[in-house]
């Protein structure tokens, strides 16, 4: 079974992606490889952040104490 990153690895890798990409002379290949990895790793963010987005618009408690759905705020 595979293990799963979390939202922080993910974005520490993309971190690290970035930073190499800007500083490092790098290869074609490994500049590549390193871009592809940081889209994967973005990509992952953004679905774990829309996932969470989801869970806080479910758990929103209405007025009368029960829970209602209301849209995420966006800024």
């Amino acid at each position: 079974m595979a293990k799963k990153t979390s939202f922080e690895g993910a974005l520490k890798a993309l971190q690290t992606a970035v930073e190499s990409l800007e500083q490092e002379d790098l290869s074609l290949e490994a500049s590549l490889s390193l871009f592809e990895d940081g889209v994967k790793n973005a990509a992952l963010c953004r679905r774990l952040l829309d996932e969470v987005e989801l869970k806080v618009e479910q758990l929103t408690r209405s007025e009368d104490g029960g829970f209602a759905k209301h849209p995420f705020p966006q800024d």
